[in-house]
Parts: structure tokens; C-alpha cells; sequence
């Protein structure tokens, strides 16, 4: 048997072969056992070309999709990385690999809070309470981030990969995005009903709505590590990747933000600096214009923290000042901004943004102590000239020092502290 498994194309035959045969449900455990023994070691290219040759030969995607679960899992660590390329800090796909190791974080919080409950269960405890209902709430909420990544995947690295006519993949991985979009959401609006539900209960919605949106995660992230990233870091050019990179920031982050940035050497025409081709366009606006770097120092001048969300509630755009009072990552680039508060205020953001949409109100004023200091913050709808609602826009303030002035001060009188 050896020489037939040594062989590429009778490996890939055996490969479809024993797919088919899952597809067919003939003897499930049996074929996942051989797959297994046999199948150890093989490229991941090959897995990438037996997905495109099943579907081409009219095996449905829905199909495809019911399997891959199955034989994701049986691939799992069989799957020889030898040839890969190494991936370069910063490099799209090393920030992919860095948000799945982010992801697996969560998940593993997921698993310790589903054994504890489980735990509970056996004993019949009583010891579980409405907290830990809001835990997993915080985690699936965070989970969501992977909306971001997915769309990274598809509307970024995708049509690269499908130009190369790579479109297993693709295909089979975009349903599963969407699956996974499903059990997620389908979790979170489980969960925000399981309040006061006993432990007997939260098993059953652990078993039957938690685990299964959890797992979908995690399954993904093999697929992607095992396979997808090889190959594409096979296929892509430097110029395709710094295209990649390019559009990046457009979509956001999922619960990382990249440190390091990442250069391709061997573009032409590329800056020296990744943002320096930008700087110097032109922001051209009613009353005047600046150039990208000047608009950008200009705002991160402000003594406010300034953060936008868009018409469709998604955080598009934060300053970065070096004092700012509530921390902001890259990470919450085009999420919910619902997402990005705690479970038990997600409803006043809700309602801050009907009244806004409504007409109902023009401002959402708040101010809080917080370490001493006394903060100022202030919600506006953006609107435009025909009253079209466009987004809401944050303001924060530390007016600690402004309302404790008195007398005057004037011009040319400053000077530092």
C-alpha cells in the first residue's frame, strides 16, 4: 500500500475515493480510521486540488460542505507543511494567524465555562448564576470579530486565489463563513434569554447551540492554517499580497491589532514607508483642504477622542491621540459598535442610535467621574443637507482641568507646567 500512497496522483485518487464514500455514508467511522492511517503526511496542495476536482465533477458544494467538517477532521495534523513558505511579521497572513490565535483564546475561555457548567450539572449544583450567562454572552459578542476576518478572506484574498483558478476553497470556506455568521448570531440571542435558566438547561444550550458555534470556529481556523495559507502564500505575489494589505484597514481587524508592518522588498515603485504614498493626497473639502498626514495630525491634535460610526452602525474611524481616556485598537475597525460595549449597556447604545436614526434626538449627553477625573462625553448624529441620517459621531473630553479654572488668562501670559 505504501507505494500507492507515495504515489500524487493515486494519493489524491484515494483521497476523493474515501470522500465519496463519506459522501455516501457507507461505513463513516471505518473510512475516517483509514483516512487517517493512510493518508498521513499528504501536501496540502493536493487537498486543495481533490476539493476542486469533486466539485467539478458535480459533487453539490452544499455537499462539499456537509463533508468538510468530516474530513477536515481527519486531516487535522496529517497534512505535510514541509514546502510551506515562512511568513513574514506583519504579512496579511501572519495577522490572519495571529486573529486564530486570538480566536482560540475564546474558545478555550468557551470550554472551560461549558465544563464548569457541566460539572455543575452532574452534581446538581446550584452554584451557576446569571454571571456566567454574561460571560459566555461577552465572549460570543467578541467572537463576532470574526466577521471581519471572513471578509478579509473573501473580498480580499479570494478573488486572487479564484483568478488563479483556485476555487475550491473559496467556494466550500465562504459557506462556512456564513454557517458560522448563523451559530453566532443564533447564540447571542440564545444566551440573551437564558437568564435564570438552571444548569440542567444551560447544558442542553451548551450541547445543542454553544459548542457547535464554538466548534465552527475552530474547524475554520485548521482549514485555514493547515491549507488555505499555504497555498495562497504559494499562489500570491509580494504585489498581490501589498493589494491585500492595501484594503486591510477598509474592513478591520478581528481582536488583534498589528504592531509590526510589513514590507514587500521585492515590489517596485513601493515608498519606503507604507503610508507616505498617501500622505501627501489631497483631502479637498468646502472651506479649504489637507493633505492626509495633515488632516491625520490635525485630529490626533484635538484635546478630544474622536470615534465615528457609520449609518450601518460600524465603527469606521477613531483618533489617536497620546492621551486618549478610553483605549481604541484597529481591532474595532468595522465592528458592531454594540459589540464593542459590555452586554448590560449594549441596549443604551441600541437606543442612542433609534433615537438618532428617528429624529427623536440631536444629541446623547453624558458625563462620568472616573479616577479623579471628570469626563465629558457627547453622542451627534451626522446628517446631510437633505437630513439623510449618515452616522453618529463620539466626543470625549477630560474637563477635570477646565472646570477648575478661574480669574482669566490671557493670550502670551502660557506657558508649561
Amino acid at each position: 500500500m505504501s507505494e500507492l500512497i507515495n504515489n500524487s496522483e493515486n494519493r489524491k485518487e484515494l483521497l476523493k475515493h474515501m470522500i465519496l464514500q463519506l459522501h455516501k455514508g457507507e461505513a463513516p467511522e471505518a473510512i475516517k480510521m483509514q483516512l487517517t492511517n493512510l493518508l498521513k503526511g499528504i501536501p496540502y496542495d493536493e487537498v486543495v486540488e481533490v476539493e476542486q476536482e469533486l466539485i467539478k465533477e458535480g459533487l453539490p458544494v452544499e455537499e462539499v460542505l456537509k463533508l468538510c467538517d468530516i474530513h477536515s477532521m481527519v486531516l487535522d495534523g496529517n497534512i505535510d507543511h514541509s514546502a510551506a513558505k515562512t511568513i513574514p511579521a506583519g504579512h496579511p497572513v501572519d495577522t490572519f494567524k495571529k486573529e486564530n490565535r486570538e480566536l482560540e483564546k475564546r474558545g478555550l475561555q468557551l470550554t472551560a465555562l461549558f465544563e464548569r457548567i457541566k460539572k455543575a450539572a452532574e452534581i446538581n449544583s446550584t452554584e451557576i448564576n446569571d454571571e456566567m450567562v454574561i460571560q459566555m454572552l461577552s465572549i460570543f459578542n467578541a467572537l463576532t470579530d470574526v466577521d471581519k476576518h471572513y471578509r478579509r478572506k473573501e473580498n480580499l484574498l479570494f478573488p486572487f486565489l479564484e483568478a488563479k483558478g483556485i476555487t475550491g476553497p473559496p467556494t466550500v470556506m465562504w459557506g462556512k463563513h456564513d454557517e458560522t455568521r448563523a451559530s453566532l448570531k443564533n447564540a447571542i440571542e440564545v444566551l440573551q434569554n437564558s437568564m435564570g435558566a438552571t444548569v440542567v438547561e444551560l447544558t442542553d444550550i451548551i450541547a445543542i447551540v454553544l459548542a457547535p458555534a464554538s466548534k465552527s470556529i475552530t474547524d475554520m481556523i485548521m482549514k485555514e492554517d493547515e491549507i488555505l495559507f499555504p497555498i495562497a502564500m504559494d499562489e500570491l505575489t509580494d504585489q498581490e499580497w501589498y493589494e491585500v494589505l492595501k484594503q486591510t484597514n477598509e474592513i478591520g481587524y478581528c481582536l488583534f491589532d498589528p504592531t509590526e508592518e510589513w514590507l514587500p522588498v521585492s515590489v517596485e515603485n513601493i515608498s519606503p514607508d507604507l503610508h507616505n504614498e498617501f500622505a501627501r493626497e489631497k483631502v479637498l473639502l468646502p472651506s479649504g483642504s489637507f493633505t492626509i498626514d495633515e488632516l491625520t495630525i490635525l485630529l490626533n491634535t484635538l484635546p478630544i477622542d474622536v470615534t465615528f460610526v457609520d449609518k450601518d452602525d460600524k465603527v469606521k474611524f477613531f483618533t489617536q491621540g497620546n492621551h486618549r481616556i478610553f483605549d481604541r485598537n484597529r481591532a474595532i475597525l468595522g465592528r458592531d459598535v454594540r459589540m464593542c460595549h459590555p452586554p448590560h449597556s449594549m441596549h443604551i447604545v441600541d437606543q442612542i442610535l433609534k433615537d438618532f436614526k428617528s429624529g427623536k434626538e440631536t444629541a446623547a449627553p453624558f458625563w462620568i467621574q472616573m479616577q479623579g477625573k471628570f469626563i465629558y462625553i457627547n453622542y451627534f448624529p451626522l446628517r446631510d443637507k437633505d437630513g439623510n441620517y449618515l452616522g453618529t459621531i463620539e466626543f470625549s473630553q477630560d474637563l477635570t482641568e477646565l472646570r477648575a479654572l478661574k480669574g482669566e488668562q490671557r493670550l502670551l501670559s502660557y506657558g508649561s507646567k
